[in-house]
C-alpha cells in the first residue's frame, strides 16, 4: 500500500508537470494551427531566467517575473519571426521553429555555460510535507502539483469566463468576422503565442530546480511533450491533461518495478537460461523498459486512433 500511493503522488506530481508543459503547446496548435517546435526551448529558459532573477531576489519574485519575460520574447518571435513564414505554410513555420531552438540553446550555453546551474529548491518548500507509513513526500511536489492545478484553472476561466478568451474563439473559427468587428487579429495571435511560451517558461521555473537546470534539459523534455500533445489529441487541453497523468504515472510505476520477463515465466513454471533464444530480451526488466513506454504507447494511439485520445483537431 505505501509503495502504491507514494508512486502514484509522485506519478501525478509528474504528469501534473508534463501538463504545464503541453498546455502551452497545445493552446499554440488549437488557436493558430502552429506546432512550435521550440516550446521545450522557451521552458529552459524558463528555468534559466528564474535562476538569475532568483539569485538577485529571490524564489518568488522569480516564479513570478520569469514566466513574464519568456512571454514577451515569445511574443516578439511570433511578431518578427513567425508572422513572416506563417502565410508559406506549415512546412516553414516547422523549419523556423525547429532553427529557433538550436539558436535558444546556442545563446543558453553562451550566457550561463555548459555546466548545470545551482538552482536550487526554495528553503521555504524544501522538506516533507507528510510522511505516510515510513515514506515522506516532499513539500515541493505538492506545490508542483498546486502550480499545475491553479494554472489549468487559469486558463479555463480566461477562455470561458473573459472577454479576451471570447475574442481569442472568436479569431480562431471567424477571423475575418472577428477583423471586421473591429480586433486586431495578428495582435490576438501573438498574445496567444506568447502566453503559450509563458506558460512553458512557468513550468521551467517549477521543473527547473524539481530536477536539473542545464542546456541539454530542453532536449530531455522536447520529445517527450509533443508525445502528450498527439496521445491527448492534436488540439486538445482535456487531453492533455488526461495524456500527461496517464503517462507521469504509467513511467513512475515503469521506473520503481524490478521484474523481468524471466520472473513472468518462472510463475508458470517455465526455465529461462543464458542459452535460451532472446535471453537479452527475456532479462530485460521494466524499470529498464520505462523510456521507451511513452513512445509505445505513442505507437499504439496512431494505429489505433490517429487523432489521440480525445482529439479535436487533425495536424
Amino acid at each position: 500500500m505505501e509503495f502504491t500511493l507514494i508512486t502514484l503522488l509522485n506519478g501525478l506530481s509528474y504528469g501534473l508537470l508534463l501538463f504545464m508543459l503541453s498546455s502551452g503547446l497545445t493552446l499554440i496548435f488549437s488557436m493558430m494551427g502552429v506546432l512550435n517546435f521550440a516550446h521545450a526551448s522557451f521552458y529552459m529558459l524558463g528555468a534559466y531566467f528564474a535562476y538569475t532573477i532568483s539569485v538577485k531576489l529571490g524564489f518568488w519574485p522569480a516564479l513570478f517575473l520569469a514566466p513574464l519575460v519568456v512571454g514577451a520574447l515569445g511574443a516578439m518571435v511570433e511578431r518578427y519571426g513567425l508572422r513572416s513564414v506563417h502565410k508559406y505554410g506549415h512546412i516553414p513555420e516547422l523549419l523556423f521553429t525547429f532553427g529557433l531552438s538550436y539558436v535558444i540553446s546556442e545563446l543558453v550555453q553562451l550566457v550561463w555555460g555548459r555546466a548545470a546551474v545551482p538552482y536550487p529548491i526554495p528553503p521555504s518548500l524544501d522538506g516533507p510535507l507528510f510522511t505516510l507509513y515510513t515514506t515522506t513526500f516532499p513539500m515541493y511536489r505538492a506545490f508542483m502539483m498546486l502550480i499545475a492545478l491553479l494554472m489549468l484553472l487559469g486558463i479555463y476561466l480566461v477562455l470561458t469566463r473573459t472577454r479576451i478568451g471570447l475574442v481569442i474563439q472568436a479569431a480562431l473559427t471567424h477571423p475575418d468576422t472577428a477583423e471586421a468587428l473591429g480586433h486586431n487579429v495578428p495582435r490576438v495571435f501573438m498574445l496567444v503565442f506568447g502566453g503559450g511560451c509563458a506558460l512553458a517558461g512557468l513550468a521551467g521555473v517549477i521543473g527547473g530546480n524539481a530536477f536539473v537546470t542545464e542546456p541539454s534539459m530542453a532536449a530531455t523534455v522536447g520529445s517527450i511533450i509533443f508525445v502528450v500533445v498527439v496521445v491527448g489529441g492534436m488540439g486538445s487541453l482535456v487531453g492533455a491533461l488526461v495524456a500527461s497523468l496517464l503517462i507521469g504515472v504509467l513511467q513512475t510505476y515503469a521506473v520503481a518495478l524490478d521484474y523481468s520477463f524471466i520472473d513472468l515465466l518462472g510463475r508458470v513454471g517455465a526455465t529461462v537460461t543464458p542459452e535460451t533464444f532472446g535471453y537479452s530480451f527475456w532479462k530485460l526488466t521494466i524499470s529498464q523498459a520505462a523510456p521507451i513506454m511513452p513512445y509505445m504507447l505513442l505507437v499504439l494511439i496512431l494505429i489505433f486512433r490517429p487523432k489521440g485520445l480525445m482529439g479535436t483537431r487533425e495536424g
